[in-house]
């Protein structure tokens, strides 16, 4: 029996990932939709080799090219959030949200409200909206399933344990292009060095949060969402190799350890095939070549985003959702040259500071609202950032 599955964010490297697994198995699955944003030249190829039924733009105005590339196809094409909402609730058994950043919220609730297996690799939406995905998933005998490659191992190492008997959970990080670099030359980083990472490629942003350790900052908060841990359970190491995912520590002292090549298709995989394990095709590691794993703490002085998921972890409510939007935001203000590397910490700590007071902790969140403070976050954050310059 196929396996039909949609894949929003389908350009993205997750999304290329999930699609070179599905063409090794071709067979073994029907592929109900495809979502990107601007990149419509690849989205309308990858539809027609995968026969989709539709594929969506999130740009309105590359509609017409999209059209014109898919003419003659029999594949559908539309455009637009309203869009992608649409073709993520179209019955799929299993549907990957790699969607990067807030927008991927709404359509994977889209497609937890349809009751598919989500695939779930967009951590915003664990961030900003946690409980009401939960929620959603439950109320509709809908499956979550983490593609992080961090979350994927905790996941991966609780098969067959108890929850109770957790004690800890260590997520790793590569620590990024500046794990080595002084405090000092921080402040001075510029752009294109943060672009570059030095384990893999990656897209830009998702490398300056590695960088900066906000993607860090993000695993933690979506650990303690996915999993109900308690903040003070869940610790960072970095791990230069990038080989040991995660580990979950237990009542009688033993740590169950995720070991495995830094390809995101085994996360995917796994979560492609489950509750089954298919046929990957990623590296096998050779430890006697790797010889040696090293970690260390992360210094918090020169990462303070993990200081900062802390404090939202412990806020709750939508302050995950602040956090999240001060976070892309300052991204943005890097990325353009308005602010620097480690002022982008300091612009979301201050919209945190300057938002606590309204981020509703015991109120009971929902889509419009999480919308909401996303929007009010965002527009904090960049008049933070034009004082900065003013």
């Amino acid at each position: 029996m196929t396996k039909r599955v949609s894949i929003l964010g389908a350009t993205g490297s997750i999304g290329c990932n999930t699609i070179d697994l599905i063409e090794a198995d071709p067979d073994a699955f029907d592929i109900v939709a495809l979502t990107a944003g601007s990149n419509v030249a690849r989205l309308a190829d990858q539809a027609q080799r995968l026969r989709a039924d539709i594929a969506v733009t999130a740009d309105e105005a590359r509609l017409p090219e999209l059209r014109a590339a898919l003419e003659g196809t029999g594949i559908e094409a539309a455009a637009g959030k309203a869009a992608i909402d649409e073709a993520a609730a179209r019955p799929s058994d299993w549907v990957m949200s790699a969607i990067v950043g807030a927008a991927g919220l709404s359509p994977g609730i889209a497609a937890l409200e349809q009751g598919a297996t989500l695939a779930l690799a967009n951590k915003e939406s664990m961030v900003a909206a946690g409980p009401l995905v939960l929620a959603t998933a439950e109320a509709n005998d809908a499956t979550l399933l983490p593609v992080d490659s961090e979350h994927s191992a905790i996941f991966q190492a609780l098969v067959g344990e108890k929850r109770d008997e957790v004690e800890r959970v260590i997520i790793t990080a590569s620590g990024g292009a500046f794990r080595d670099w002084p405090l000092e030359r921080l402040k001075t980083a510029t752009l294109a060095e943060a672009s570059s990472h030095p384990n893999w490629d990656m897209g830009q942003r998702i490398t300056i949060d590695s960088a900066s350790l906000f993607n860090k900052a993000l695993e933690l908060i979506e650990a303690k969402e996915l999993f109900g841990f308690r903040p003070d359970q869940i610790e960072v190491l970095i791990h230069p190799e990038s080989l040991v995912h995660a580990m979950v520590g237990f009542a009688d002292g033993g740590l169950m350890a995720h070991v495995g090549p830094p390809d995101m298709r085994h996360a995917i995989g796994y979560a492609l095939y489950w509750p089954d394990r298919g046929n990957v095709p990623v590296e096998r590691l050779d430890l006697a070549k790797v010889g040696t794993l090293t970690f260390r703490e992360p210094d918090e002085a020169r990462h303070p985003a993990l200081r900062l998921a802390r404090d939202v972890m412990e806020t709750g409510g939508y302050a995950g959702a602040i956090f999240n939007a001060a976070k892309e935001t300052a991204l943005d203000g890097f990325i353009e040259g308005r602010i620097g590397f480690l002022e982008m910490a300091e612009v979301v700590e201050a919209t945190l500071e300057k938002m606590t007071d309204d981020c509703l902790a015991n109120a009971a969140i929902t889509l419009d609202q999480v919308h909401e403070v996303d929007h009010l976050a965002r527009e904090t954050a960049r008049n933070l950032i034009a004082a900065r310059q003013g």
